[in-house]
């Protein structure tokens, strides 16, 4: 199931659709493919902490240097940021786009230069904090930011957790849609 399939010289934005079971698979299979061809990630987590999601990239053997994070639900469930964190902007909650966005312009101009991916996990988390208006308004703030600085991106969303009118926007802004159980 890994994705994407092979490095592209385009930068593209893609939604990768997922089960719910899966969808942890599909992003560590996702990192370990980007990170495999020397690109780095920056991980935009609303779903698992970072700590989790370092965890499970670290068991495989993904180089973790390549790997940067903003995430959103770390301070949200513990009241406070872990000390002494790297590659990590911790964001108060999920609800919180204005400092989300600011957190993913600051970890871009970090990358700038070299070449890197975002993978924002996920889309359907999202949906437990905010509405399918203000996720999509603000996915279509990410997308348009991406292909304005000629970044790729990566969507995780469990498919059948979308309502169909915010899957059909986010269709529309990406550049392509694979179904992960299907792939």
């Amino acid at each position: 199931m890994a994705f994407p399939p092979a490095k592209s010289d385009e930068n593209k934005i893609y939604l990768l659709l997922s089960s719910a079971d899966a969808m942890k698979q599909a992003n560590v299979e996702t990192v370990g493919q980007i990170t495999g061809w020397g690109s780095d990630v920056i991980v935009i987590t609303t779903n698992q902490p970072y700590i989790i999601l370092k965890k499970l990239y670290t068991r495989a053997g993904i180089d973790l240097s390549k790997v940067h994070f903003v995430d959103a639900i770390t301070k949200y469930a513990i009241g406070k940021v872990p000390e002494e964190q790297e590659n990590v902007i911790f964001v108060n909650n999920p609800e919180n786009l204005t400092d989300m966005g600011i957190a993913i312009t600051r970890t871009l101009k970090e990358g700038e230069g070299r070449d890197v991916f975002v993978l924002f996990d996920s889309v359907s988390t999202m949906l437990i904090y905010l509405s399918s208006a203000n996720i999509s308004r603000f996915l279509h703030f990410v997308s348009s930011r991406l292909k304005i600085l000629d970044v790729s991106g990566v969507f995780l969303a469990v498919e059948k957790g979308l309502d169909p009118l915010l899957l059909t926007q986010l269709t529309t802004f990406v550049d392509e849609v694979v179904d992960m159980d299907r792939a």
